[in-house]
């Protein structure tokens, strides 16, 4: 659970720095935006300047309507001043243009005593929003007024124009943006239905086993008391219900403990001790068993103690479900068990001469349920628990698995521990 929390919070912080990247990625854009936006109002103004500088038929109309001079016009001084900020209007947007800088703006001419002398048709009154870019004309305008003229041009709000600027950087980061979220989403509402789908199982599991436990508990009972009273020739009969009493109280135990595995629960206590005598005992039940059921079985174990730090009882039981699968699987099962000392660990090996697993085979082999030997599903009667408890008693060890199964030959499978001095 806390390595789920670490990688969940290893996953927002690494989201979270994403869209910094990416906020700060916007703004070098914006700054670079508003860079070119000036080198290109400082292009046009040039231009403009130049243009209103000398006598041309717009400076000749503007020229009338700040002066006020009807004589060359049968129009009114209104409609010359309308006619000459329409003209200027649409002067000032086509030398913008020219030099990439389409978006609205204002304008006002007037002089540095602040008289107006025409503005755009919007009223041009300052806003904070509003960046400025004054204009100061040469020329041909002053001189018809002998006094210093200014074309002051504004700009409302221009980010959204920044932005739209930006739209190759902007609307591809916004996108990742929003696929990002929704995957994480998506993937954090996945994770926490199956915790909870887990836990709920778990749970279901646990109460099963448990209401499961009596009436095994009872049968066990009962075949001892029958088999005290029924005569001898049935006595083959209770053997056998007691055999697998016994099989379902261990599958039932083995529900249990990987259920309380997988809750999180640590039913084990780690001692460092030697092995040795339990291996030594477990060798001897071994050969007993492959002598009633005519089998081979083979040891090999060391003269030196087996330092190790384990739970006896649930390691000793891992190897048990190996065994357990090697002389179930095999039709004339042939087993070698060793326990070999490598340098800094120790080496607890099964070898069979089983059916052997294909790589795929091997890749599932310790997931639970996974039954992966599919031809022999009916013949050899499981529930595919038995190497994920192996697998999840390994790890409580910090032990570690290796498998070397050949198909049709066999399989090796090794579990090894970190060795101590005696």
């Amino acid at each position: 659970m806390n390595k789920r929390k670490f990688y969940i919070s290893v996953l927002a912080v690494s989201v979270i720095g994403l869209f910094i990247v990416q906020y700060q990625y916007l703004n070098i854009g914006l700054n670079l935006a508003k860079v070119n936006f000036k080198r290109n109002i400082g292009k046009a103004s040039r231009i403009i300047k130049e243009d209103l500088s000398t006598q041309n038929q717009l400076t000749f109309l503007i020229g009338q309507a700040i002066t006020l001079d009807e004589r060359y016009f049968t129009l009114s001084m209104d409609s010359i001043q309308d006619a000459s900020r329409h003209f200027l209007k649409d002067f000032i947007n086509y030398r913008l243009t020219e030099q990439g800088i389409n978006t609205d703006f204002n304008y006002r001419l007037s002089t540095k005593d602040s008289t107006d002398y025409l503005s755009s048709i919007i009223p041009a009154t300052l806003e904070a929003s509003q960046s400025q870019y004054p204009i100061e004309l040469s020329g041909y305008l002053p001189g018809l007024i002998d006094k210093q003229l200014i074309l002051e041009l504004r700009f409302t709000d221009l980010t959204p124009y920044f932005l739209f600027q930006l739209n190759g950087l902007t609307i591809p980061s916004l996108l990742f943006m929003v696929g990002i979220l929704f995957v994480i989403v998506w993937v954090l509402r996945s994770f926490y239905w199956q915790s909870r789908l887990i836990t709920t199982t778990n749970d279901f599991i646990n109460n099963l086993t448990h209401e499961l436990k009596t009436p095994v508990f009872s049968i066990g009972l009962a075949t001892k008391i029958l088999s005290q009273k029924l005569p001898r020739g049935q006595h083959s009969t209770i053997a056998l219900i007691q055999e697998e009493v016994q099989r379902m109280k261990a599958h039932i135990d083995k529900v249990l403990g990987l259920s309380r595995l997988e809750s999180g629960h640590n039913p084990y206590s780690l001692q460092r001790q030697n092995l040795l005598p339990e291996l030594q005992n477990l060798v001897k039940r071994y050969h007993g068993l492959a002598e009633l059921e005519g089998f081979t079985f083979k040891a090999n174990l060391p003269k030196e103690p087996v330092i190790v730090i384990v739970d006896a009882m649930h390691f000793i039981n891992a190897l048990n479900n190996l065994w357990d699968n090697a002389k179930t699987y095999a039709e004339q099962p042939e087993i070698t068990l060793e326990v070999i000392r490598n340098k800094d660990k120790w080496l607890f090996c099964l070898t069979d001469n089983g059916p052997g697993m294909t790589s795929e085979q091997q890749e599932h082999m310790f997931e639970k349920y996974y039954r992966g030997n599919q031809n022999n599903t009916h013949r050899v009667k499981g529930y595919g628990l038995g190497l994920s408890y192996v697998q999840h008693i390994l790890k409580a060890h910090k032990g570690k698995i290796k498998v070397n199964s050949v198909l049709n030959k066999g399989t090796k499978v090794c579990l090894s521990l970190y060795a101590y001095d005696n």
